[in-house]
């Protein structure tokens, strides 16, 4: 097992790395490599332009693992993402070709242009790592990472996420627009090729299965703990919320509090890894009352709003 220096060496090396291509969104390329090393899928959210696809290619690229892109469509069917069983003439049996879905890092593009059936065949494979196509169950490759992009449901030709989708995610991330030395360092970065083409890869599978056992190690005080259950908790009691964050909500903060200590060259969890990650892995997993959705009030303003109000461990009012 890495101890915490070299583990955080490593980390920060991939987020130097995916910093050469995404500028200026360096807490955001953080979260993307604690989701990863948290072992959990990364949705990121937002406006067409602002570099969704890149993210999940300068990461893809930078770890050195396999990686196929599904463009979803609204024409997609499962079977061209899971993969397919075709009957072999000469042999006399059926043999599974492979869909896209069996690689390491998978890049769901645009995934809430493609139906609700189609969206569900990703369900297996980021629960349990494994796909059944006609009975059989087919392993996935450890690290196994869906990186979903999609574009707000206001657009044109979107189909929202199933509720039971988006409790999938570990993480829902979004980039936003860059401010103006940001944008003026991407158009000179752009002015001879893209940074993307020249990308090296600066760790392998190897490396990150070294990186998600090490975050096993780091260590969660109960009364951080307490914390973690308590936003959960109470999110289910929040007048502006009909449906509250389920416990993998809370087993996901868990994961990636102990994911970004080890980003941050600590081996333990303090609470303001909690309030950094709240937004990110709880914001997507409740569902707003009509009368708040009506009044404009966002997910994460709710969560704002328990991490203003829910005590912090140790912390005097």
């Amino acid at each position: 097992m890495q101890d915490t220096a070299t583990s955080t060496l490593l980390a920060q090396r991939i987020i130097d790395n995916v910093s050469h291509v995404i500028v200026g969104k360096r807490s955001v390329i953080e979260l993307a490599v604690a989701t990863l090393i948290a072992q959990g899928h990364m949705l990121v959210e937002d406006v067409p332009g602002v570099g969704k696809t890149m993210l999940a290619k300068s990461l893809a690229t930078s770890i050195g693992c396999s990686f196929k892109r599904i463009q979803f469509t609204p024409d997609l069917l499962p079977s061209d993402v899971t993969g397919i069983s075709v009957y072999n003439q000469q042999s006399g049996e059926f043999q599974f070709r492979e869909g896209p879905l069996m690689s390491q890092v998978v890049l769901a593009d645009e995934i809430n242009r493609a139906t609700p059936k189609t969206q569900s065949a990703l369900l297996e494979a980021m629960e349990e790592q494994q796909i059944t196509v006609d009975g059989v169950t087919h392993k996935l490759h450890p690290p196994f990472l869906v990186m979903a992009t999609q574009n707000p449901i206001e657009y044109e030709g979107t189909f929202p996420l199933p509720e039971a989708q988006l409790d999938r995610f570990l993480m829902r991330i979004s980039l936003g627009y860059p401010n103006l030395e940001e944008e003026l360092a991407i158009i000179e970065g752009q002015e001879q090729s893209h940074p993307i083409d020249s990308l090296e890869a600066v760790a392998n599978s190897q490396d990150i299965i070294g990186l998600q056992e090490a975050a096993k190690s780091v260590y969660v005080d109960r009364l951080v703990r307490q914390y973690i259950v308590s936003l959960t908790e109470a999110t289910r009691n929040h007048r502006e919320v009909s449906l509250g964050a389920s416990p993998r909500a809370s087993l996901g903060l868990f994961r990636t509090s102990r994911a970004l200590a080890l980003i941050r060259d600590r081996d333990y969890v303090i609470p303001d890894d909690i309030k950094m990650l709240a937004p990110g892995v709880i914001a997507h997993r409740i569902m707003l009352s009509p009368s708040a959705r009506m009044r404009g009030v966002q997910s994460t303003d709710v969560v704002e709003d328990l991490l203003t109000n829910v005590p912090v461990p140790g912390a005097t009012r």
